[in-house]
């Protein structure tokens, strides 16, 4: 099939070439030329994990294309609106300006039959208003709202091998002409066993939303009991695995530590709550307002934690934080926990060395007072305490013998309760984790 994907950043771009990866004639657009020519070049703007070699891979198939160039998409059949909805500045909603936007530069080019799907997180509600434009403009063409469930560093198969496919369609029926056609542009992990559920318009929009408040909540709860677990002197790891070998409860998403970040689950929770309150259900969320205070206080917590094992003074003590990205196989320092704490630290006067393996320059642009140092045999020199605070297979791996001779004090907190406590502390090492003993 011929599809366009309007948007070309994390998740348009790998949408687009994951659907030419199943077959389908692609072009991509976007109004970010700069953006626009490193894709063509086969170069991504960010760090996703096979996604560069998948670009090569497709491109050389002739099977997709990028531009700035709206027109492009009149010969599509099939366009995905793949945009971003950044959190307002100043205020928990959503901004839809880019959805708005896209939206209405993509309505002339329009042929009957085609059908605009969606897959940006947005307010319940959008996608019936943006509805009225598209029959407004082209009565026999259809809206569909197929939210994303792509978890960064995994981006690729979740896309080419989805867990779940959700179609919001206008009269929430399987006989709605958009369901065949979206069949059609699946049908490689349909025919492989991916289930599907259409659904009305709100339900499919309100599934993104509701499955990151529920992951949210469940990161934030094993937090809470790690607040828990400190006082009473019990061990957090223990107890996950005890309450997730409950099938009820489950094990995933249950590991204590600096809490989320990223680029979707703070904003979402926090713009679910937003639309809530606009449809005066605002006290059905007040759950999630503890739950993003639980999430903040992580990270005031660990620059507790960070004083303590500095024998109470963080002033001129040689701090090297290990990890900026807000979790490993990703370049993405949107709201991210370790890069927040490494700048609190410094401010109350710490000497603060960060390094990873793929978000330094993103990182130096958000915080460019702090010191980043990307070889972490340097950055671990001298340093009076270690941070573990994104959880790469590289600082999982770190030998505390071999390190101890690098740093000035054998001093570790592991902030994502991966280290195996008794080895560190064998090699000497004064090792603090999160509700940990």
């Amino acid at each position: 099939m011929r599809i366009s994907v309007i948007g070309c950043g994390y998740l348009g771009a790998v949408h687009a070439a994951c659907m030419a990866k199943l077959g389908h004639e692609v072009v991509g657009i976007d109004i970010d030329e700069s953006k626009v020519l490193a894709l063509s070049s086969a170069e991504a703007p960010f760090y996703e994990p096979g996604l560069e070699d998948l670009l090569r891979e497709v491109q050389s198939t002739g099977r997709l294309t990028f531009t700035t160039d709206m027109s492009a998409a009149s010969n599509s059949q099939v366009h995905f609106v793949c945009v971003g909805t950044p959190q307002k500045k100043g205020e928990n909603g959503a901004d839809l300006t880019f959805v708005d936007a896209s939206m209405t530069a993509l309505l002339p080019y329009l042929s009957a039959g085609d059908v605009v799907v969606g897959k940006s997180t947005v307010p319940v509600g959008t996608a019936a208003r943006v509805s009225e434009w598209v029959e407004q403009r082209q009565p026999s063409a259809h809206l569909v709202w197929n939210p994303e469930f792509l978890r960064e560093g995994h981006a690729v198969s979740d896309t080419l091998h989805p867990d779940r496919l959700v179609y919001g369609v206008s009269d929430g029926s399987e006989d709605h002409p958009a369901v065949a056609i979206l069949d059609k542009v699946y049908s490689a992990p349909l025919t492989s066993g991916t289930p599907r559920l259409v659904t009305d318009l709100p339900t499919a929009e309100l599934v993104k939303a509701a499955a990151n408040s529920f992951l949210a909540t469940k990161i934030s709860f094993i937090n809470a009991m790690a607040e828990v677990c400190e006082a009473a002197g019990a061990d957090v790891t223990q107890l996950a695995d005890a309450i997730g070998m409950d099938d009820r409860i489950g094990r995933k998403f249950l590991n204590a530590g600096i809490g989320f970040g990223g680029g979707c689950l703070p904003k979402d929770i926090r713009a679910f709550m937003a639309r809530a309150g606009e449809l005066g259900a605002d006290q059905a969320l007040t759950f999630l307002r503890e739950v993003d205070a639980i999430n903040m206080r992580r990270r005031t917590r660990v620059v507790e934690l960070a004083r303590d094992l500095c024998d109470g003074s963080r002033l001129g003590k040689r701090i090297t934080v290990l990890g900026a990205a807000f979790k490993p196989e990703s370049d993405d320092v949107r709201d991210s926990p370790a890069l927040s704490i490494a700048a609190q630290l410094q401010l109350q006067g710490a000497v603060v060395t960060v390094t990873d393996p793929k978000a330094l320059a993103n990182a130096a642009r958000r915080f460019p007072e702090l010191h980043y140092e990307a070889d972490t045999a340097r950055a671990v020199q001298n340093a009076d305490a270690l941070l573990l605070l994104t959880e790469w297979q590289e600082y999982r791996d770190l030998d505390p013998y071999e390190t101890a001779v690098a740093v000035s004090s054998l001093r570790v907190l592991d902030g994502r309760n991966v280290l195996d406590s008794s080895k560190w502390r064998a090699a000497g090492w004064s090792y603090r984790g999160l509700g940990r003993p």
